[in-house]
């Protein structure tokens, strides 16, 4: 039997194929990423068994993006153009998704959060900023949870603790449905099997189903400083888990990010970044 979150995508690719690109508010909108910038160095890193796809950009303290379920580092390409002015930036595709490969493992957010500290300790980073997004908010959670040492800042940006935080409505909103439309496109175009979204978003999609699971206990123990933050029309997460988990993590400071999005870095690129600069910088 599909899980619900295979289900949403395969629902979404026959019923949706555009967002909502001409309103005029732009929380309704999925812009394009800009052009990534040309990088001081790019490759693949052998981590778990897999080829991770990773690039480096700039130079100063370190921080790493993480892009979010079905996504890939080309995402992050407004943040990328701007952190790397005052900072070493890092991007990767996680397991699976982009350029990176997978093997026939279950997915798990410890699993990939493993990855991404495999590819920092190949890049000789001991201790980063973690800018992560949906799925790569709750790897940079696992992180912080399990290897404190290895942070200096977390911007959590639309993440979940519990399966409870996804709000149903997710399942027919037109523009999380183009997302998931332009992530098959782009999958389609960057995997070095390209003919395996639908097995890739199988496999992705038994995570979906019970993780993430943490208790208050375990997220009161992060000691990392952090940000919760959502965009205040996010499709996926909701508003009241948002605070729940910025209630639990002791000291975080919840951010809404005003008239955005889940895809609020797509849709804001100005003042996102001014918000995880003002943070991951302490000021």
């Amino acid at each position: 039997m599909r899980s619900f979150w295979t289900a949403v995508v395969v629902a979404f690719v026959s019923l949706f194929s555009v967002a909502a690109a001409n309103s005029e508010e732009r929380w309704l909108t999925l812009p394009e990423p800009a052009a990534m910038p040309a990088s001081t160095e790019t490759g693949y890193a052998k981590v778990n068994g897999i080829d991770m796809y990773y690039a480096v950009y700039g130079s100063g303290d370190p921080v790493l993006l993480i892009h979010g379920g079905l996504g890939h580092a080309d995402i992050w390409a407004s943040q990328v153009a701007e952190l790397s002015k005052t900072h070493k930036v890092i991007v990767a595709d996680s397991r699976g998704h982009g350029r990176s490969s997978r093997t026939s493992d279950p997915f798990g957010y410890e699993l990939m959060a493993s990855d991404y500290l495999a590819l920092l300790d190949q890049l000789k980073i001991d201790k980063t900023a973690i800018v992560g997004w949906s799925d790569g908010g709750i790897i940079g959670i696992d992180i912080a949870m399990k290897h404190p040492e290895r942070l200096t800042r977390l911007y959590a940006h639309a993440a979940n603790v519990t399966t409870d935080g996804v709000d149903p409505g997710v399942e027919t909103n037109k523009t999380f449905g183009a997302y998931i439309e332009r992530s098959g496109r782009d999958y389609a175009k960057m995997s070095k099997t390209p003919a395996e979204y639908e097995a890739f978003v199988g496999q992705i999609s038994e995570m979906w189903k019970t993780q993430p699971n943490w208790t208050k206990e375990q997220l009161a123990k992060i000691t990392v400083p952090t940000a919760i933050v959502l965009g205040d029309h996010d499709e996926a997460v909701t508003r009241k888990h948002t605070e729940y988990m910025a209630s639990i993590i002791p000291g975080a400071e919840l951010i809404i990010l005003p008239n955005t999005s889940h895809f609020a870095m797509l849709q804001a690129p100005d003042e996102y970044n001014k918000s995880v600069l003002e943070f991951i910088d302490g000021k």
